[in-house]
């Protein structure tokens, strides 16, 4: 197996990436670090102890798509292929078989078997993925059109065929930003973040920053910090204790302790 692992930067220079609290990116980097060489580590629990990080880093890696995990334990780095190429006589194949094999490639990334992958694309309009053999070289032309096909995780080459874009579902709320665009928040960022701070009732929180961004122009957020100011505000609240029991009513929120709560970050 290869001592070394590289990262691309297309990956950990994105928003999706570094919007990520930092214990959270430092975890994926010690993942990445001791996995083997299509990227499979058996013992994440593990080594997310030993770096002390916690069960939240974890689930928000696997959350935001970063890592694959398996019902055995066993996870996968999802952009393995863009992270790494290794050259073929010091390729060591995977002990997980059976785990590869539910996984098809999908723009250069991992996707398990059935679930149709969308390519993703950063900042500047480019897709994550660049096409690499095992040899380390760059697929010519002809070989993207000859195998693109072929999505075989046992091949040599793949595919980088572009998926059509699913409909966009309908954004539950949205929040004004400093450029009075709005940033929509789905259903899907809702239910993440219900389980990052279960003693939080998400959406009632949602709608209390909807109202004090409203109200409080000068401080409203960019794009690229709006995600920020969402999880501190959730985290200060989860460290409140929240005002969301399973089983009771939820409370109304109290704006003049937001207000108070919020004037020394801000």
């Amino acid at each position: 197996m290869a001592e070394r692992r590289m990262f691309a930067k297309t990956i950990i220079d994105s928003d999706l990436f570094l919007d990520m609290p930092q214990s959270a990116q430092l975890l994926y980097f010690h993942l990445s670090m001791r996995a083997d060489d299509d990227g499979f580590i058996n013992n994440p629990k593990s080594i997310m102890r030993n770096v002390k990080c916690n069960d939240d880093d974890l689930k928000l890696l696997v959350a935001k798509q970063f890592i694959i995990p398996f019902e055995n334990g066993v996870v996968v780095i999802k952009h393995w292929r863009i992270h790494n190429y290794i050259k073929s006589d010091r390729y060591k194949p995977t002990s997980y078989q059976s785990e590869k094999d539910q996984l098809s490639l999908e723009n250069n990334t991992y996707v398990l078997s059935g679930y149709k992958a969308e390519p993703k694309r950063i900042q500047d309009g480019t897709t994550l993925e660049p096409s690499w053999n095992h040899n380390g070289t760059e697929m010519d032309t002809q070989s993207k059109v000859r195998d693109k096909k072929d999505k075989s995780i046992g091949k040599d080459t793949y595919c980088t065929e572009p998926n059509k874009s699913a409909p966009v579902p309908a954004a539950v709320i949205e929040l004004i930003l400093n450029d009075k665009t709005l940033y929509p928040i789905h259903q899907s960022d809702i239910d993440m973040w219900q389980e990052l701070y279960p003693g939080v009732n998400v959406l009632q929180q949602l709608r209390a920053m909807s109202g004090w961004l409203d109200a409080n122009p000068q401080k409203r957020k960019t794009r690229k910090g709006v995600k920020r100011f969402i999880n501190n505000w959730l985290s200060r609240e989860q460290d409140k204790g929240g005002n969301r029991q399973y089983g009771t009513n939820t409370t109304e929120p109290n704006t003049n302790d937001y207000a108070m709560s919020y004037k020394a970050w801000e």
